[in-house]
Formats: structure tokens, C-alpha cells, sequence
């Protein structure tokens, strides 16, 4: 329990801060998020990628609204008894309104209740996590179907641009590739910084969350699988590299951890059998290519693997079922719409005499069997057009790619 006199000033105090915070470069995702009376917006992403700006940039469009951030460490005794109290502190110092706000929610017991709440008095509601489990099984419970979620990432390349007042340019996009979206990182420029958020992140929602009784190892994994983006794994090759791990079990529940918490993403092979899909080796990728850079060591002149990295996060911003294709030959990406693949993608920072044969056989491979008209490999900076075989594959820069 906490008394009404702190919640009073804690409020009136986070309200005050936002009043006087900048609210930086817009988010382009800010266009997608409209308040509903029947829905809660749920933001979700990892930590310092900008969650909290984005409600700061939302709030700063209305007049009349209530904002909470559960982060505040003079709400560590706030507890679901509170919300009563809470409301009154709302009408008190703000009048009666129908737009909430709340920043890491998760960090709440029971915090759905609440919400449920609301959304039956039918208020308006945005809430923001950094927890994907922890949001979803909550969500499962007392808010199904009344929730719509978005997945806020570190600054894509044209927010980049916008927040370093750069100019696009072949420079400014492999600037871009090596330092990722976070925009504390772009802003001094430390590798420090995304070596502590990894950390901070692994401690407050891995380790802490889920009583990991070997808290160095799940950081080993993290490290090593960072190193380690865009090639294929298993759990059983995993388990022999740890072999402290005594089970795969438990390597695929440390990995569903990093997951959970943003930092990771498994790809899985493409197959029309989810059994197989579930067995066959995954790749990994990392959410954001500066926190690859600040902690591993192979990436100094690694173009090629971390254009695949960020090609990857461009798709997965957009599509929910992102596939690997390997039969005789490999693609690095196939999307699947429904109940049909649309796209088949390769990525290459450079397309040579050396390579350019094996790039074309793994794309065309994939476009025959999925039907495909159209392919594309995606580059630094190549730009070309190749009719083979009847079909049409397309070269572009990367971050000339809309999807």
C-alpha cells in the first residue's frame, strides 16, 4: 500500500516532467496508434528503444488525459489495492477525463484487472511493456480479444537520419548498419551504453523474472548468440557448447527468455509441417544491429551478415510469419500472408562474379517452388534488373526496400 499524499505527488510530478521533456524525433509508428473506447493499445518492445517517447509524443497531442509510470521506484508499494485511491488522485488534481496512460505496466500485479476495468467503463487506454510473455499471458486472461498490440523497435534507418540530421547516402546507411536505432547509443556514441542495457535487461526481465539460478550462463548464451546471427543452430548444438546446461530444455527455455525480452528472434526453416518446423535447426537475429556491434567481437568488417540482421527486423516489423528456405540450396527470407508465401528475398551486401550464382540459385529455387513471378536479393547499394528463367529478379539497396 502506498499513502494517498505520495501518490498525489508522485503523479502531479511525472505530469510535470512530461510537460517539460522533449519529445524528440516523431515516431513514424505514432500514425497507427488511435485510441478506442473497447480496445487497450498495448506499445511492447525492448527497453530504451523509445516506448516512453512515444506516449511523451502522444500525450503532448491531447489536453486531457492521466499518465502513470510504473518504472518510478517510489511505486515499488503500489499495489492493485491502490487503483482506487489512484483514480481519485486522477479527478482530484485533473478532472474527469476518458484517455489513460501507463508506461511498464508489467511491473504491476495484476495489473490487467484494472485495465479490464476501464476498458468496461469504457475509457480509452495505452499501456506500454517491455515483456512479451508477461504482457501476452495477462492479456490472455482478462483481455482477450480487447487489446491491440504494436511492437515499437529502435529507430529504423529513416528515423535515423531524421534524429542525426544526416543525409541518405551510401555513408550514412553502412553509419546506419554498425550503430543500430538506439537513440541513446547514436546520441554519445559509448559502446558502454548497449553493453549495460544488455546486461540491465538480461538482470530486470530475464534473470529476476524467472529465478535463473546460473545468471552468467544465460549472459554467455546471449553474447554467444549474438555473435552467432544468421546462421542455423539447433538446441542440441547449443546444449554441447554449454554443457553446464544439463538439458536442451533449458536451453530453449533461456532462449524463449531472450525472446520474451526483446534482445532476440528465432527464424524457423520453412515447412508446411509444424512438427518439422519445431525440429529442423533456426537462426537467430538480434533486434538491433548496434547491440550486436557493442558486444561481440566479429563483426568489424561483417557488411554482409549485419545487412541480413537489419533486412531481417525490417521484415519482421511488418509480417508475423517470417520463414528461412533451405532444399538444395538456400534463401534467407520467405513471407508467408495467410495461407500463401508472397515473398522470397535474399540478402547480399555485394552481388560478385563469385557469389552472384549462388545467390540466384537459392532465390530462384525458392520462387519455383512458392510460384513466384518476382524475386528480390537485397544489397548495400547494387541496383540491377535479371530476367532468369522466365522470372524476374530484382537487385536494390536495402533500405530502398518498402516490403
Amino acid at each position: 500500500m502506498i499513502l494517498r499524499d505520495d501518490i498525489t505527488k508522485i503523479v502531479k510530478s511525472q505530469r510535470n516532467s512530461i510537460i517539460n521533456r522533449n519529445q524528440g524525433v516523431i515516431r513514424h509508428d505514432i500514425i497507427k496508434i488511435h485510441p478506442h473506447q473497447n480496445f487497450a493499445i498495448i506499445l511492447s518492445g525492448i527497453r530504451r528503444c523509445g516506448k516512453s517517447t512515444l506516449l511523451v509524443q502522444m500525450m503532448k497531442k491531447e489536453e486531457n488525459f492521466y499518465y502513470l509510470n510504473f518504472e518510478d521506484p517510489r511505486l515499488i508499494d503500489f499495489t492493485i489495492q491502490d487503483y482506487e485511491v489512484l483514480e481519485e488522485v486522477f479527478h482530484q488534481e485533473y478532472g474527469f477525463h476518458d484517455l489513460y496512460f501507463f508506461d511498464e505496466i508489467q511491473n504491476l500485479s495484476g495489473w490487467e484487472y484494472y485495465i479490464r476495468h476501464l476498458l468496461d467503463s469504457e475509457k480509452k487506454v495505452i499501456i506500454t511493456g517491455s515483456h512479451a510473455s508477461l504482457l501476452s499471458r495477462e492479456l490472455g486472461t482478462k483481455l482477450t480479444g480487447r487489446n491491440l498490440r504494436l511492437e515499437l523497435f529502435p529507430f529504423s534507418y529513416q528515423e535515423y537520419l531524421e534524429y542525426t540530421h544526416k543525409e541518405d547516402s551510401d555513408t550514412s546507411f553502412n553509419d546506419y548498419l554498425f550503430t543500430g536505432g538506439f537513440p541513446e547509443y547514436i546520441r554519445v556514441g559509448l559502446e558502454e551504453v548497449l553493453q549495460n542495457l544488455l546486461l540491465d535487461i538480461i538482470a530486470r526481465d530475464i534473470i529476476y523474472r524467472n529465478n535463473i539460478k546460473n545468471p552468467a550462463l544465460i549472459t554467455e548464451i546471449a553474447v554467444y548468440l549474438l555473435g552467432n546471427i544468421a546462421r542455423e543452430m539447433t538446441l542440441s548444438q547449443l546444449q554441447k557448447i554449454f554443457s553446464a546446461i544439463g538439458s536442451v530444455t533449458t536451453i530453449a527455455s533461456y532462449i524463449s527468455h531472450l525472446e520474451d525480452a526483446y534482445i532476440l528472434f528465432t527464424l524457423p526453416r520453412f515447412s508446411y509441417s509444424h512438427k518439422s518446423r519445431q525440429i529442423n535447426p533456426k537462426k537467430v537475429y538480434a533486434v538491433d544491429n548496434g547491440l550486436i556491434y557493442a558486444n561481440t567481437t566479429g563483426f568489424t568488417e561483417d557488411y554482409g551478415r549485419l545487412l541480413e540482421n537489419l533486412v531481417f527486423i525490417m521484415l519482421r516489423k511488418k509480417y508475423r510469419e517470417l520463414f528461412y528456405f533451405r532444399e538444395k540450396h538456400e534463401c534467407d527470407f520467405i513471407v508467408k500472408e495467410k495461407t500463401k508465401v508472397t515473398r522470397a528475398i535474399q540478402v547480399c551486401y555485394e552481388v560478385t562474379s563469385r557469389n552472384k550464382d549462388r545467390e540466384i540459385r537459392g532465390l530462384l529455387e525458392a520462387m519455383e517452388m512458392f510460384d513466384l513471378k518476382e524475386g528480390y536479393i537485397l544489397t548495400g547499394k547494387q541496383e540491377d534488373l535479371l530476367t532468369v528463367d522466365g522470372r524476374t529478379i530484382i537487385l536494390m539497396p536495402a533500405r530502398s526496400f518498402a516490403g
